[in-house]
């Protein structure tokens, strides 16, 4: 699905020298490297403050640990997207609130949103899912008419850009009260094992913040507020700040695969391609709305798992992404929910799949691949 291999070889040395530096130093524990990054982040994406952590989970939990959410408070969030963000609801004693998501671009649905509100409600967490963003004019509207908090989990779309009905353009992340995002090494930028960041425009939460990232300690051994062990190694900081240059080219590489795709498939039977919700489609030259973490297909009249077992054979990698929706999962299962308000996610999850998507995609691999689901498909209709 990614080839990390192939990503390494034009910035091999570059990183290695900067392991090298890191080495000699003993700076393994929020030395330069991490304060350099910081800073390279915060020029990229416009905001104000990145507060660096351990990785993308942490940041989710350290993100509501931060606005003070209380052991009760409901926060809302979509069914359909990896376990991570609600895990941490739960974690910290709150209440997760699952909704449904739009059925096109997967994210999640603001009318879903508005329904689900109650007096315990006191967050929103759009996930801007496979790479580009949630609806954020209307979720923003949402929050301010309700007095909520939005975080957004951005761990799939960093170096997307919302289309704002404003005509604005911020980067995703930085439009809520604050963002959280990951550098797992499947990630548009990853790191070469785990990581994560938060960003906020909010002076008083971007303090509250590096304090619980650091056991809640400004000055050492003074604790003042409670806090955790997540801190960004140096190395890692180190890889970030080496890819960080490239990731608007990795992201056009991955819009150019995507466009690669959709040519192929376009006339292919069962498929639906991806959908992006500006009027270019995201794949034009200039837009960067979506940045395709993953290229996700829909797969409708029941073939789905026997197209995934097909690839297999043909040792395609692919990826279900997400195959049981959170709301039928052991741990967050509960008696509230009922089936018709997650019509979309439950047909979703049984429709989705994921082609190979990263910057190293050749024209060769992506004929093999769409030509092997067009044979298969074809022969099915």
């Amino acid at each position: 699905m990614v080839d990390l291999q192939a990503q390494l070889e034009p910035i091999k040395s570059d990183v290695l020298n900067r392991f090298e530096t890191i080495l000699e130093e003993a700076s393994f524990i929020n030395g330069g490297a991490v304060a350099q990054f910081q800073k390279e982040l915060e020029t990229y994406l416009g905001v104000k403050h990145v507060i660096p952590c351990a990785n993308g989970t942490d940041a989710l939990q350290i993100a509501m640990m931060g606005l003070g959410l209380k052991p009760g408070d409901e926060v809302i969030t979509a069914d359909f997207t990896f376990a991570a963000t609600v895990e941490v609801i739960a974690l910290l004693g709150l209440t997760p609130v699952l909704v449904d998501v739009y059925e096109d671009d997967f994210t999640i649905n603001v009318e879903a949103v508005r329904a689900a509100i109650t007096s315990k409600t006191k967050a929103i967490v759009p996930v801007h899912l496979f790479g580009q963003c949630a609806n954020m004019d209307e979720l923003m509207e949402l929050s301010k008419e309700h007095d909520l908090l939005v975080i957004e989990d951005n761990a799939q779309a960093i170096g997307a850009k919302y289309h704002s009905r404003t005509g604005a353009r911020p980067m995703a992340g930085t439009i809520g009260h604050v963002g959280a995002t990951s550098f797992f090494p499947s990630k548009n930028l990853g790191a070469y094992g785990d990581g994560g960041a938060l960003f906020t425009n909010d002076d008083d939460l971007a303090h509250t913040l590096r304090g619980i990232v650091n056991h809640g300690m400004y000055q050492r051994y003074h604790h003042d507020v409670v806090g955790v062990n997540s801190r960004l190694d140096s190395l890692q900081a180190a890889v970030l700040s080496a890819k960080l240059p490239h990731l608007d080219d990795y992201n056009h590489r991955r819009k150019n695969a995507a466009r690669a795709y959709n040519k192929a498939l376009s006339k292919t039977p069962f498929v639906s391609l991806p959908v992006t919700v500006t009027d270019c489609g995201g794949i034009c030259e200039s837009c960067t709305c979506h940045v395709f973490h993953q290229y996700t297909l829909k797969i409708s009249g029941g073939h789905r798992d026997a197209l995934a077992a097909h690839l297999a054979e043909k040792q395609i990698p692919h990826g279900v992404y997400y195959p049981i929706p959170l709301h039928k999962q052991k741990a967050y299962s509960d008696q509230r929910y009922r089936e018709e308000d997650f019509s979309v996610t439950n047909q979703i999850s049984d429709e989705v799949l994921s082609l190979p998507m990263h910057t190293e995609l050749t024209d060769e691999q992506i004929d093999y691949i769409t030509t092997t689901i067009h044979q298969f498909l074809s022969n099915r209709g």
